[in-house]
């Protein structure tokens, strides 16, 4: 299954080796035209019926993660974030450093908290490992090391934004035997600290429309009313109107819930704004490719561990295949 091998792989942003090449075997008999560019964007295409109009997919290959900024005498790294990861939920965490170091995520004893009540930030954590410090350079990678599992109706692992998006993109590829028009599939790198890869991408394809598949936020704890989340897990995938630095093209936006709706495919709209996408990079580089979004929703997103809806997953999977099939694009 695809979703949990990407799951399980490293990839903070900035090292998405093996995500790459993970997506490179998956893919590589169903592709024509297959290469890599200096930001790692992985971009594949598939030429279709019509050659006058020209859609792209985007998914992004990084995770959040950590970074080594120093190495102690004492067994102790200090570290620095990788994209957004609040320091609050990294205590106590495993960890792995590069590729073979084992950690943990360490922090003031609970007995001598109680005078001064330190919340925890990246000043006051730190990483053990032992007398492995030796291996350890400043500037390698620090990823976690949740392995995907199974819940009833639920997955949960880390990394799902946006290792949904790339599993998706994967089971478009291997699952549509005739595209209605040229498609590219950008696996796309850094997205998490900036999205830059989308960007460079973006600036070197001549496209006329994109559609990122994300992971999104949730925010729909268990203790919070209603009106605070952003979407709901299990109602199906968000699309989106608006985010952090886009207004989503209006064009796209409605063909994704026209296409929905003639599919009998549930969905849910997102309701807050917070966060951003690729969708923001690609429609304000080179000249400007209308951009939409459609997103699986996680709950307890940009931590060591996430959730989401099986059913979710596989409708965001339905809606983005009906959506290409359809070409209602070119309509």
């Amino acid at each position: 299954m695809h979703i949990e091998e990407l799951s399980n792989l490293r990839g903070t942003s900035g090292f998405e080796d093996d995500v790459v090449e993970y997506v490179k075997k998956s893919i590589s008999n169903r592709v024509s035209n297959m290469k890599e560019d200096f930001m790692r964007n992985l971009i594949a295409f598939i030429p279709g019926k019509r050659h006058d109009f020209k859609i792209a997919l985007f998914a992004h290959t990084d995770e959040v993660g950590l970074m080594v900024t120093r190495v102690n005498d004492d067994g102790t790294l200090k570290f620095s974030p990788i994209g957004g990861v609040d320091p609050r939920v990294l205590v106590g965490k495993r960890v792995k450093v590069g590729k073979e170091i084992e950690g943990v995520i360490g922090f003031k004893p609970i007995h001598l908290q109680h005078s001064d009540k330190v919340s925890p930030s990246y000043d006051n954590l730190s990483i053990f490992v032992g007398t492995d410090h030796k291996k350890v350079n400043i500037g390698d990678p620090v990823h976690f090391t949740t392995q995907f599992e199974e819940h009833g109706d639920f997955y949960v692992g880390k990394a799902f934004d946006d290792r949904v998006g790339c599993a998706i993109l994967i089971e478009i590829i291997q699952s549509i035997s005739e595209f209605p028009c040229d498609t590219y599939f950008v696996f796309a790198s850094q997205e998490e600290v900036g999205l830059r890869g989308s960007g460079v991408a973006a600036a070197n394809l001549e496209i006329d429309a994109a559609l990122v598949i994300e992971g999104t936020t949730a925010g729909d704890n268990p203790e919070l009313e209603s009106e605070h989340w952003a979407t709901h897990v299990g109602d199906g995938p968000s699309i989106v109107s608006v985010h952090s630095g886009y207004v989503v093209d209006k064009a796209i936006f409605e063909a994704l819930i026209k296409v929905a709706s003639a599919n009998s495919i549930p969905f849910q709209l997102k309701r807050r704004t917070a966060g951003g996408t690729d969708a923001a990079r690609i429609a304000r580089t080179g000249r400007g490719t209308p951009a939409g979004v459609v997103a699986v929703p996680s709950r307890y997103i940009h931590s060591p561990v996430s959730v989401i809806s099986k059913s979710d997953f596989r409708h965001t999977f339905e809606l983005v295949k009906a959506f290409v099939e359809s070409g209602v694009l070119l309509n």
